[in-house]
């Protein structure tokens, strides 16, 4: 059995990077509220607050979690593509999925912010010209980051999360 933190396989970040594989990216980000969607259709509340694996999240803090994590990798993109390198903060993951609103099992809102965090987002990523996506920013605790790595690594982050609810369910037998 694959390791349950990494259904799909720890972040690898690509060689180089090309206009066909920002155009995947951004396809595989767009995709992301549906594959949430469909990863969650049918759970029970109970089933919402199982955790994945032992010691990680219920399905319900890996949505809230998605909808927190993709707010913020808009905002930088957005403050990557319009300011000079600006610094980001990182936030503490681990504390925000024990907030209140992050434990519930109500996850219609945090979906609904997916739905139009990730619309937003990929018609911004679609404006942007190759040049931009060379734009950084510079993240307090891993320093500058490209927006072509970040493209790459947020196309990532929406099937790891997915998949950490669909594993759920097929070990479970949901």
């Amino acid at each position: 059995m694959p390791d349950p933190r990494y259904p799909i396989g720890p972040f690898v970040a690509p060689d180089n990077f090309s206009e066909q594989g920002r155009v995947k990216f951004i396809a595989s980000i767009e995709a992301t509220p549906a594959r949430l969607r469909a990863a969650i259709d049918g759970l029970s509340t109970a089933q919402l607050l199982q955790p994945y694996r032992d010691g990680g999240w219920t399905c319900a803090q890996v949505i809230h979690h998605v909808a927190d994590s993709h707010m913020n990798a808009y905002m930088r993109f957005k403050l990557a593509a319009t300011d000079d390198n600006p610094f980001v903060t990182g936030f503490n993951e681990a504390q925000w999925a024990e907030c209140p609103d992050a434990t519930s099992p109500d996850i219609g809102i945090s979906l609904s912010l997916v739905d139009g965090v990730h619309a937003r987002w990929v018609t911004f990523l679609r404006s942007l010209d190759a040049k931009a996506f060379d734009r950084t920013f510079q993240h307090s605790k891993n320093g500058p980051v490209s927006l072509n790595l970040a493209l790459a690594l947020y196309a990532w982050h929406g099937r790891h999360h997915t998949a950490h609810i669909t594993s759920l369910r097929e070990r479970m037998g949901w």
